[in-house]
């Protein structure tokens, strides 16, 4: 009895093993090929939830001047962190126009982030760089984007990511990364793995923020 057990903890410590190194290599080859914006509205009155939307916007409207052209994450960070203070003082003047005077403070860094769906791509929770925008107090809802590549512009009541954005996920992203974040696969093996994936990685970053 005591060998039938002795096997048993170790086929599941093997597959525990084995999940977590799948976890690992899918989770880290997605945080390294995109680059996300992150803004926190000073609370959850519908007035500043408003404001996080209009600096949303404008952020947004200014990046793509920036990174029209780019075709990696690599750039899109560099170009990012060579306009910091522009991100900063773009969002301030939103802030301002609208009549309050918060603070705003902008940030590049790598941020933990929930499992979040952008039309019919969704990404697991992770670790992830990101454009960070915080306004006043910061203790809003937060609202979530792709800067790279681009998902910020996707309509998600709209349920569909434009061909032309999947595509340049997809060419930043392995088969198997684009398959596991993609709503439209057909497979219950992928979903087990995004689900493992999501576990895993939700663990993470609570222990992290502990």
């Amino acid at each position: 009895m005591k060998k039938y057990i002795l096997l048993l903890i170790v086929s599941v410590l093997f597959l525990l093993l084995s999940a977590y190194s799948y976890v690992n290599a899918v989770s880290n080859n997605l945080a390294d090929s995109v680059f996300r914006l992150h803004v926190i509205a000073n609370s959850d009155s519908k007035e500043d939830q408003n404001l996080k939307y209009k600096v949303r916007d404008k952020l947004i409207e200014y990046m793509n001047t920036l990174t029209n052209d780019m075709n990696s994450k690599e750039e899109v960070i560099e170009i990012a962190k060579a306009h910091l203070e522009d991100f900063k003082e773009i969002a301030q003047n939103v802030v301002k126009e609208n009549g309050y005077n918060y603070d705003v403070n902008v940030k590049i860094g790598n941020f933990s982030f929930p499992t979040k769906t952008y039309g019919d791509i969704s990404f697991p929770a992770g670790f992830y760089d990101a454009l960070k925008v915080e306004i006043g107090k910061a203790e809003g809802q937060n609202w979530w984007c792709v800067m790279f590549p681009p998902l910020c512009f996707v309509d998600v009541t709209s349920g569909v990511v434009p061909e032309e954005s999947k595509e340049n996920l997809q060419e930043n992203l392995g088969d198997e990364e684009y398959e596991l974040i993609s709503d439209t696969k057909n497979s219950s093996v992928l979903d087990i793995k995004f689900k493992i994936i999501e576990l895993f990685e939700s663990i993470g970053t609570k222990l992290a923020n502990n």
